[in-house]
């Protein structure tokens, strides 16, 4: 059975099929976790195997499992993934950003969770706020930067071109870099 027909058994409440996609899809979650992991340097507290094992977990526990078909499945991914790498970047006690301007390049080859945590937060935010304005913008970033995804990939995942995914990607980018590079004003109490 192809990976859209187990994810579609498996949504239906087969645990048959859900014992039989994890093998399947196991090396995909596994190369969008590793590039992942390889953008990190500096000591890491999460292992790719945990990242992986993390996310298909949670993607498993969620009463909305992703059973449309491969790509949708893998945009779920991505998402948990970008949760999880979120969660440890609070786990290490980031602290906020203060109010001054954070310059932080949106650059899917190179993250380090250890040196840039506090921007990780901030991009987290960004992203919530793009994902309010647009949500393909918001999975084509989750997609390409925190899943690793290629541009293809992407395209498979959100179901939309390759051409839209370039397009979408650069637009993200700017939106999400002006949006970052405005400085944040406490508000009074």
């Amino acid at each position: 059975m192809d990976v859209t027909g187990l994810l579609k058994a498996a949504g239906s409440g087969d645990k048959e099929a859900l014992e039989q996609l994890a093998p399947v899809v196991y090396e995909q979650l596994r190369s969008m976790a590793h590039r992942q992991m390889r953008k990190e340097y500096g000591p890491r507290t999460i292992s790719t195997t945990a990242l992986v094992h993390e996310a298909y977990l949670k993607i498993v526990d969620t009463p909305n499992f992703p059973s449309e078909n491969r790509g949708h499945f893998f945009a779920v991914a991505a998402q948990a993934m970008r949760h999880i790498m979120i969660s440890e970047a609070r786990r290490r006690g980031a602290q906020k950003r203060g109010s001054g301007v954070t310059h932080f390049e949106l650059d899917e080859n190179r993250v380090s969770i250890d040196e840039v945590s506090a921007e990780l937060l901030s991009l987290d935010e960004a992203l919530n706020r793009l994902q309010a304005q647009n949500q393909r913008l918001a999975k084509v970033v989750e997609c390409r930067f925190f899943a690793g995804l290629t541009v293809e990939e992407t395209a498979e995942a959100v179901s939309i071109s390759p051409r839209t995914v370039k397009r979408d990607w650069r637009v993200a980018r700017a939106w999400l870099h002006r949006e970052m590079s405005q400085p944040s004003f406490p508000t009074s109490t």
